[in-house]
């Protein structure tokens, strides 16, 4: 067996190890928070905040916050680097050592206070760290080269959101669009191997309890294709909207302390919660009822809602709280998604698809044109609903959002946007 083989071997082997490792990581670091949210809240696990006093829902997060600052003033600089934005940086460093162990557990430790406490975060951006550098481990230990580290980080990258969502294909392109890694067909079959362990593992173990249940829908009639091209067009400026948002709070406040800066992100979305509560934590319960079309969740409050969770997202990501951000864009894009749908239902002169029909599609078009990954956000689509007839409308929606933000002012994503503004941090 020549060399190159033999290297191709072994990486493909690595790369299902690294599978394992990313999304056992993955799913014991979600066990984390819903034993925390389980042992906090009132209802335990997932959605409880709303049933908090609001005193309480003003005090969690910026006690959380304090707590979180405290420790984090406490540690080098170096090791408090964590998200998404680490993974880029280290991706795109040449000759960069491995992703350093501690700050896996730094992300470890600090998401799991930050999203049990409330912060309005969730928790992909963090896994997806958590999985690449657990994989990136497992390369330091068997003296891998840094092409070799840059692979196994890419690999436990993909396990990690194709066992969050269950989208081992949305993984895949999640590493080309979001972590910008050269696709070549020798170096990405490690990849596609640790996705696909990463969703299976996710599915041998959740079994039936994926983090978001997405129902078959689809378009009552051709004629609403403008109302997408509409829904798109706002959710470009929406995404407009949070990207600034995050990168003046991240510019104007990147000297200050962890104490202060976690302290005010727990401020803001503490005085937000006391209106909308359901913005607090990751909020996927809320995000399931939108998308599951329930009642109880009216046009005045869905909007409250987009606005509120933007507003303390973007504040929690650009004060450098250690949570994710992928997430808060489904939600704020699912939110958006069905107030359209709500008004077209009320001012459309024909019948047209479901409220939750938009807010499914809002959700890719905000999570495509906030990444700037539109086909990493089609896939994940596809793979949620299982429904082919979804892509058309989705495709006009995503494309349109992505169009408008860069024909507006060519935002970058909120990743490199983040990566320029600090050099590195939350993601």
């Amino acid at each position: 067996m020549t060399s190159a083989r033999a290297m191709w071997l072994r990486l493909t082997l690595l790369g299902v190890v690294s599978g394992v490792m990313a999304s056992l990581v993955v799913l014991a670091f979600r066990a984390a928070i819903a034993l925390g949210q389980f042992l906090l809240l009132p209802q335990g696990a997932r959605g409880g905040y709303p049933d908090l006093d609001p005193w309480l829902r003003l005090l969690l997060p910026v006690a959380g916050g304090l707590l979180l600052g405290l420790i984090f003033d406490r540690l080098r600089a170096k090791h408090r680097e964590v998200g998404v934005v680490h993974v880029l940086h280290h991706l795109h460093t040449p000759g960069k050592a491995c992703l350093p162990a501690t700050n896996l557990f730094t992300q470890l430790g600090g998401a799991v206070t930050a999203i049990v406490t409330g912060h309005a975060v969730d928790t992909e951006g963090p896994a997806v760290h958590i999985g690449a550098a657990s994989a990136s481990q497992l390369g330091r230990r068997l003296r891998v080269s840094a092409e070799e580290d840059h692979i196994l980080a890419a690999s436990g990258a993909a396990a990690a959101i194709a066992a969050a969502f269950n989208t081992p294909l949305a993984g895949v392109v999640f590493v080309v669009e979001v972590l910008r890694v050269r696709y070549e067909v020798s170096r990405f079959l490690p990849i596609i191997v640790a996705s696909v362990v990463g969703a299976v593992i996710s599915r041998l173990l959740l079994q039936a309890d994926p983090i978001l249940s997405v129902p078959p829908l689809d378009l009552n009639n051709h004629w609403e294709l403008p109302n997408l091209i509409l829904l798109g067009l706002t959710i470009g400026v929406l995404a407009i909207g949070f990207i600034s948002w995050c990168e003046a709070v991240a510019v104007r406040t990147r000297t200050w302390s962890n104490r202060l800066s976690f302290t005010l992100a727990g401020l803001v979305t503490g005085i937000l919660a006391l209106w909308t509560p359901e913005i607090m934590g990751s909020s996927y319960a809320t995000l399931d009822r939108l998308l599951a079309g329930k009642e109880g969740l009216g046009l005045g409050l869905v909007l409250a809602l987009t606005l509120t969770k933007l507003v303390a997202t973007g504040t929690a990501v650009g004060l450098r709280v250690p949570g994710g951000l992928i997430g808060p864009t489904l939600f704020i894009g699912g939110a958006a998604g069905s107030a359209f749908g709500m008004l077209f239902d009320m001012l459309g002169p024909m019948d047209t698809a479901s409220p939750a029909f938009y807010a499914t599609v809002g959700m890719a078009a905000m999570m495509g044109a906030s990444l700037r990954a539109p086909l990493a956000a089609l896939i994940a689509l596809l793979e949620l609903t299982g429904n082919p007839n979804v892509i058309l409308p989705g495709m006009l929606a995503v494309a349109t959002a992505d169009i408008t933000n860069q024909l507006a002012i060519g935002r970058a994503s909120v990743f490199e946007i983040l990566l320029r503004s600090r050099g590195s941090g939350t993601g």
